[in-house]
């Protein structure tokens, strides 16, 4: 239940969010006001996000995918972008598709892609046990989310079986986090940032690793931006993946959608090659 708040005290706290920095301060303030339970929660929730903490974390939860996702603090927050990369996952994924979401976070891909029609078998992993504790909350019953590193903690059943491989994996270069919202790289976990030097480190060792997991046919999806797209293309290349780059102007999303050779994936290769 929200607490009920004057427009005196909602102008107030449009104010104070105005002057911290907040550019949505009125659409901030309508959420926090509707979101805490009482007074004094609604007080600190204020204070709280006067102080930067990023409005995901003073909420308790993002929307994303049409889902409310719980997002704890210390939690890398889902992006509005990555519900892009849901939908081509969504529009690759047959009814009861083995689907494993890497560095799932708060597990906002996994819960958003299991709550679409067509019931998938969900796995997914992170290496922060603060995020795996909340992927399983978001998750629930709908699939199991296991803590360790990318592949490691995955039931060994699982490999050549994945016919759906999310990996929103860090791909901000080092050199670039401290250029980041403070929002950002103060309160979200670096290891959910940094994809080392060029930024693409983590994505070498899912690629490398990716065509042991994946069905024949399954297909990589991950996010990346625009700049390091073609350089993240070439890296899953080289793992022995065929790949492709799609985009979303509407979102500001790229991605990069890998494909295990199969029968249907070699003559779309070979038809590519010919065009």
């Amino acid at each position: 239940m929200s607490v009920p708040a004057s427009p005196l005290a909602v102008s107030t706290i449009v104010t104070a969010l105005r002057a911290a920095g907040c550019v949505f301060a009125e659409d901030e303030a309508e959420l926090i006001v509707s979101t805490a339970a009482d007074p004094a929660s609604l007080a600190a929730m204020v204070e709280r996000r006067v102080a930067g903490l990023p409005l995901e974390h003073v909420l308790g939860w993002a929307e994303f995918g049409g889902l409310r996702i719980a997002v704890d603090p210390g939690v890398f927050v889902p992006r509005r972008r990555t519900e892009f990369l849901v939908r081509q996952a969504a529009a690759l994924a047959g009814p009861g598709a083995v689907v494993v979401d890497l560095c799932c976070g708060s597990g906002a891909l996994g819960a958003a892609l299991a709550a679409l029609p067509g019931r998938v078998e969900l796995h997914a992993t992170d290496i922060e046990p603060a995020a795996v504790r909340c992927a399983r909350r978001n998750i629930g019953g709908a699939g199991e989310v296991y803590e360790g590193d990318l592949f490691e903690p995955l039931p060994r059943s699982l490999r050549g079986r994945v016919e759906i491989l999310l990996a929103n994996v860090p791909y901000v270069p080092t050199d670039d986090v401290g250029l980041l919202p403070p929002e950002a790289r103060i309160h979200e976990p670096r290891v959910a940032l940094d994809g080392g030097p060029d930024g693409l480190d983590v994505l070498r060792r899912v690629a490398a690793e990716a065509p042991r997991w994946l069905a024949p046919g399954g297909h990589l999806l991950v996010e990346t931006s625009e700049r390091q797209a073609a350089r993240a293309e070439e890296t899953v290349a080289r793992s022995g993946l065929i790949p492709r780059v799609v985009g979303s102007e509407e979102l500001y999303a790229t991605v990069v959608i890998a494909t295990r050779p199969g029968p249907a994936a070699l003559a779309w290769s070979a038809e590519m090659a010919e065009a």
